[in-house]
């Protein structure tokens, strides 16, 4: 079976899931989105939960919402008026924002909700990444319904009683594609109503091992992206969202967040919202010391204070002590000045599911040979995707640099 099932230390899961909603949450442009923004608001002013907060300058109805209720304590953009950070201070008591759902019939209806409601930074595109342009349309869309890496929750669990905002929600997203709707989950029930979804929606099964689970190399298999070929990618559980929002004209934020990690006392599951404050998530199970808190898995997360837009996972490892500094010319001489060769191994061919060679895909990343590197399905794949390959070649993240290094440079070229 390909894959691996790399082992992290973590106690035991507290039986029982949680509600939380955070006294402050964040709002941010997805990765690999940096795009020049107008506010909707101002600091002080009073929001409810899916209130838009920021709309693109170039396309108005592509909105950032907030995440809670509450008060717009921090409104911080870069140069170029780009999108920083939107801090948001609880407030309870506001009912949730409610949209018109008088249009949507129509597939620029569909697609305007969908924008204006904050579900478009959602949706993942393929190449490059970040979120779909306002008028892409994709080749296919893939629904994620399983998640291989180490402490991800089980999507299942999320979607327990949701089966027809789930099947609503796949049948909208079969109106914006010509192509298949491909649904991603380990083998076993039906997640979703075969009936309810229709025959745009196609069933694809992945084993349990990862990176059996990652959008990107189920991708690569079933329906390759490339220049002039986007492919998006979503959760499952932010596809019933969808079927939700089309059934009552509001956006649902929660979703179900793994709590795990080294760093801990006790690991737990909650339903939280985008953008939660990682402290208050984790302030009673933390264990004594030194700590690092990081939104996503151990294999492909960040150090953070807020949980990442597309996020289900919330990793706490203790913090290594920092090693004496070596002096700068001991340091230069022995530096390696290359990078190491790449070993065949079985278990680096694994580490790529056993989708494409990963030998001579390592060596077109190390030389820069974009030819090479798209022909093999670099188009597919994002930093997430070969997170593994680095954790078993110990490289601490060169692969997933050199990656976004050479999707950067084709993206550049193909854009001049």
């Amino acid at each position: 079976m390909a894959g691996l099932s790399p082992q992290f230390r973590s106690p035991p899961d507290a039986a029982e899931v949680e509600e939380v909603v955070t006294e402050e949450a964040a709002v941010h442009a997805p990765a690999g989105t940096s795009a020049q923004i107008t506010p909707l608001v101002r600091e002080g002013e009073t929001v409810a939960e899916g209130a838009a907060l920021v709309c693109l300058r170039d396309a108005p109805d592509v909105r950032f919402v907030a995440p809670i209720a509450g008060i717009v304590a921090k409104l911080s953009l870069l140069p170029g008026r780009k999108l920083s950070e939107i801090v948001i201070f609880r407030k309870p008591g506001n009912e949730a924002e409610r949209h018109d759902l008088g249009d949507v019939g129509a597939v620029d209806g569909l697609r305007r909700l969908m924008q204006r409601a904050g579900f478009w930074p959602w949706l993942r595109r393929r190449p490059f990444g970040g979120m779909p342009a306002q008028d892409e349309s994709p080749a296919a869309i893939i629904v994620m319904a399983a998640d291989t890496r180490p402490f991800a929750p089980e999507p299942g669990r999320a979607l327990a009683g949701r089966e027809e905002d789930l099947a609503r929600g796949l049948t909208a997203l079969s109106q914006l594609t010509e192509g298949p709707v491909l649904f991603c989950q380990q083998a076993g029930p039906w997640l979703y109503d075969r009936r309810a979804a229709g025959d745009r929606v196609q069933r694809i099964d992945c084993g349990p091992r990862h990176p059996q689970g990652s959008a990107g190399w189920r991708i690569h298999q079933h329906f390759p992206a490339g220049i002039g070929v986007p492919v998006w990618d979503a959760h499952a559980e932010d596809v019933a969202a969808l079927g939700a929002l089309l059934n009552t004209g509001a956006l649902p934020m929660p979703r179900l967040v793994r709590i795990a990690g080294a760093g801990l006392r006790e690991s737990k599951t909650v339903r939280t919202h985008p953008g939660a404050d990682l402290r208050q998530l984790t302030q009673r199970i933390v264990a004594p010391g030194p700590h690092e808190l990081i939104s996503g898995s151990p294999l492909d997360g960040q150090v953070a204070r807020w949980l990442a837009p597309r996020h289900r996972q919330v990793t706490v490892l203790p913090r290594q002590s920092a090693q004496r500094r070596r002096h700068w010319l001991v340091a230069a001489l022995t530096r390696p000045t290359g990078a190491g060769p790449v070993i065949p191994t079985a278990a680096l061919n694994q580490a790529f599911g056993a989708g494409l060679p990963a030998t001579p895909f390592i060596r077109a990343l190390s030389a820069g040979d974009d030819e090479a590197a798209m022909r093999l399905g670099i188009l597919s794949l994002l930093e997430e995707d070969v997170a593994l390959a680095d954790f078993v070649l110990s490289e601490g993240g060169r692969i997933i640099a050199q990656l976004r290094g050479m999707l950067d440079r084709i993206r550049a070229e193909f854009d001049a």
